[in-house]
Protein backbone atom coordinates (compact mmCIF):
# COMPACT_ATOMS: atom_id res chain seq x y z
CA UNK A 1 0.00 0.00 0.00
CA UNK A 2 1.26 3.46 -0.90
CA UNK A 3 2.14 5.90 1.85
CA UNK A 4 2.04 9.16 -0.08
CA UNK A 5 0.68 11.03 2.94
CA UNK A 6 3.84 10.39 5.01
CA UNK A 7 6.10 12.45 2.80
CA UNK A 8 6.26 16.13 3.84
CA UNK A 9 5.96 18.90 1.24
CA UNK A 10 8.85 21.36 1.22
CA UNK A 11 7.49 24.84 0.60
CA UNK A 12 9.72 27.17 -1.45
CA UNK A 13 10.32 30.73 -0.24
CA UNK A 14 8.16 32.15 -3.06
CA UNK A 15 5.03 30.52 -1.57
CA UNK A 16 3.44 31.56 1.73
CA UNK A 17 1.31 29.02 3.60
CA UNK A 18 -1.21 29.74 6.34
CA UNK A 19 -3.51 27.32 8.12
CA UNK A 20 -6.97 28.60 9.04
CA UNK A 21 -8.77 25.82 10.90
CA UNK A 22 -9.18 22.98 8.41
CA UNK A 23 -8.30 25.21 5.44
CA UNK A 24 -4.82 25.70 3.99
CA UNK A 25 -4.19 28.96 2.11
CA UNK A 26 -1.31 29.13 -0.39
CA UNK A 27 -0.10 32.49 -1.72
CA UNK A 28 2.41 32.69 -4.53
CA UNK A 29 2.96 35.76 -6.68
CA UNK A 30 -0.45 37.16 -7.62
CA UNK A 31 -2.33 33.89 -7.09
CA UNK A 32 -4.03 32.60 -3.97
CA UNK A 33 -5.22 28.99 -3.75
CA UNK A 34 -7.14 27.34 -0.95
CA UNK A 35 -7.45 23.70 0.04
CA UNK A 36 -10.31 22.78 2.37
CA UNK A 37 -9.71 19.49 4.21
CA UNK A 38 -12.99 19.42 6.19
CA UNK A 39 -11.09 18.07 9.21
CA UNK A 40 -10.38 14.75 7.49
CA UNK A 41 -6.62 15.03 8.07
CA UNK A 42 -4.38 16.79 10.56
CA UNK A 43 -2.14 19.58 9.24
CA UNK A 44 1.20 20.82 10.56
CA UNK A 45 3.48 23.49 9.10
CA UNK A 46 6.93 24.08 10.57
CA UNK A 47 10.41 24.83 9.25
CA UNK A 48 9.16 25.32 5.69
CA UNK A 49 7.58 21.86 5.51
CA UNK A 50 3.89 21.05 5.31
CA UNK A 51 2.92 17.61 6.59
CA UNK A 52 -0.34 15.77 7.00
CA UNK A 53 -1.39 13.55 9.90
CA UNK A 54 -3.65 10.54 9.74
CA UNK A 55 -7.07 10.87 11.45
CA UNK A 56 -8.05 7.34 12.45
CA UNK A 57 -6.98 3.99 11.08
CA UNK A 58 -9.73 3.27 8.54
CA UNK A 59 -9.12 2.78 4.84
CA UNK A 60 -11.08 5.98 4.13
CA UNK A 61 -8.83 7.99 6.47
CA UNK A 62 -5.72 6.64 4.72
CA UNK A 63 -7.21 7.54 1.34
CA UNK A 64 -7.88 11.13 2.47
CA UNK A 65 -4.36 11.32 3.93
CA UNK A 66 -2.69 10.62 0.57
CA UNK A 67 -5.24 12.57 -1.47
CA UNK A 68 -4.92 15.82 0.45
CA UNK A 69 -1.13 15.56 0.45
CA UNK A 70 -1.17 15.12 -3.36
CA UNK A 71 -3.62 18.02 -3.83
CA UNK A 72 -1.48 20.32 -1.66
CA UNK A 73 1.66 19.31 -3.55
CA UNK A 74 -0.06 20.05 -6.88
CA UNK A 75 -1.00 23.52 -5.63
CA UNK A 76 2.62 24.23 -4.60
CA UNK A 77 3.98 22.98 -7.94
CA UNK A 78 1.34 24.99 -9.81
CA UNK A 79 2.23 28.20 -7.98
CA UNK A 80 5.97 27.76 -8.54
CA UNK A 81 6.35 26.10 -11.97
CA UNK A 82 2.85 25.76 -13.40
CA UNK A 83 1.39 22.95 -15.48
CA UNK A 84 1.05 22.54 -19.22
CA UNK A 85 -0.56 20.19 -21.73
CA UNK A 86 0.05 19.97 -25.45
CA UNK A 87 -2.54 19.04 -28.04
CA UNK A 88 -1.74 18.21 -31.65
CA UNK A 89 -4.10 18.90 -34.56
CA UNK A 90 -3.89 16.50 -37.52
CA UNK A 91 -5.95 16.83 -40.69
CA UNK A 92 -6.12 18.74 -43.94
CA UNK A 93 -7.49 22.23 -43.30
CA UNK A 94 -7.57 21.73 -39.51
CA UNK A 95 -6.16 24.74 -37.69
CA UNK A 96 -6.32 26.75 -34.48
CA UNK A 97 -5.92 30.49 -33.84
CA UNK A 98 -6.03 32.48 -30.60
CA UNK A 99 -8.01 35.72 -31.01
CA UNK A 100 -7.95 37.67 -27.75
CA UNK A 101 -9.57 35.48 -25.08
CA UNK A 102 -11.04 33.01 -27.62
CA UNK A 103 -9.49 29.92 -29.20
CA UNK A 104 -10.91 29.53 -32.71
CA UNK A 105 -10.74 26.01 -34.12
CA UNK A 106 -11.38 24.92 -37.71
CA UNK A 107 -11.86 21.15 -37.47
CA UNK A 108 -13.64 20.18 -40.68
CA UNK A 109 -17.11 21.32 -39.63
CA UNK A 110 -19.18 23.84 -41.59
CA UNK A 111 -18.52 26.42 -38.88
CA UNK A 112 -15.56 27.42 -36.70
CA UNK A 113 -15.61 26.37 -33.04
CA UNK A 114 -14.97 29.20 -30.57
CA UNK A 115 -13.67 28.16 -27.15
CA UNK A 116 -13.58 30.88 -24.47
CA UNK A 117 -10.28 30.82 -22.58
CA UNK A 118 -10.90 30.92 -18.79
CA UNK A 119 -9.11 33.32 -16.41
CA UNK A 120 -5.70 32.16 -15.21
CA UNK A 121 -5.07 30.00 -18.30
CA UNK A 122 -2.81 30.77 -21.24
CA UNK A 123 -3.29 29.09 -24.61
CA UNK A 124 -0.69 29.44 -27.36
CA UNK A 125 -0.77 27.97 -30.87
CA UNK A 126 2.32 27.10 -32.91
CA UNK A 127 1.43 25.61 -36.32
CA UNK A 128 -0.54 22.48 -35.36
CA UNK A 129 0.37 22.38 -31.63
CA UNK A 130 -1.89 23.92 -28.96
CA UNK A 131 -0.10 24.59 -25.63
CA UNK A 132 -2.28 25.09 -22.55
CA UNK A 133 -0.57 26.55 -19.44
CA UNK A 134 -1.80 27.43 -15.98
CA UNK A 135 -1.41 26.93 -12.23
CA UNK A 136 -4.33 24.52 -11.64
CA UNK A 137 -3.55 20.96 -12.74
CA UNK A 138 -7.20 19.85 -12.75
CA UNK A 139 -8.33 22.87 -14.78
CA UNK A 140 -5.58 22.41 -17.40
CA UNK A 141 -6.48 18.74 -17.84
CA UNK A 142 -10.20 19.58 -18.11
CA UNK A 143 -9.62 22.26 -20.75
CA UNK A 144 -7.40 19.92 -22.78
CA UNK A 145 -10.07 17.20 -22.61
CA UNK A 146 -12.81 19.63 -23.71
CA UNK A 147 -10.78 20.84 -26.71
CA UNK A 148 -9.89 17.25 -27.68
CA UNK A 149 -13.57 16.27 -27.50
CA UNK A 150 -14.49 18.67 -30.34
CA UNK A 151 -12.84 16.27 -32.81
CA UNK A 152 -11.26 13.17 -31.20
CA UNK A 153 -8.70 11.36 -33.34
CA UNK A 154 -10.13 8.69 -35.61
CA UNK A 155 -8.35 5.35 -36.08
CA UNK A 156 -8.17 5.18 -39.89
CA UNK A 157 -6.25 8.31 -40.90
CA UNK A 158 -5.45 9.71 -37.45
CA UNK A 159 -7.28 12.99 -38.16
CA UNK A 160 -8.47 15.01 -35.20
CA UNK A 161 -7.18 16.56 -31.98
CA UNK A 162 -4.97 14.39 -29.79
CA UNK A 163 -2.62 14.81 -26.86
CA UNK A 164 0.97 15.19 -28.08
CA UNK A 165 2.07 12.06 -26.18
CA UNK A 166 -1.01 10.02 -27.13
CA UNK A 167 -0.56 7.03 -29.43
CA UNK A 168 -3.42 6.36 -31.82
CA UNK A 169 -3.89 2.68 -32.64
CA UNK A 170 -4.50 2.62 -36.37
CA UNK A 171 -6.91 0.31 -38.15
CA UNK A 172 -6.65 -1.04 -41.67
CA UNK A 173 -9.24 0.31 -44.08
CA UNK A 174 -11.60 -1.70 -46.22
CA UNK A 175 -10.14 -4.40 -48.42
CA UNK A 176 -11.72 -5.34 -51.71
CA UNK A 177 -12.79 -8.89 -52.57
CA UNK A 178 -11.85 -10.16 -56.02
Amino acid sequence: MSRVGKKPISIPSSVQVSIEGSKIVFKGGKLTKELETYGRVGITFKDGELSFLLNGDSAQAKAYWGTYRALANNIVVGLTDGFSKQLEINGVGYKAVVKGKVLELALGFSHPINYDIPEGVEIAVDKNIIVIKGADKQQIGQIAAEIREFRPPEPYKGKGVKYSDERIIRKAGKTSKK
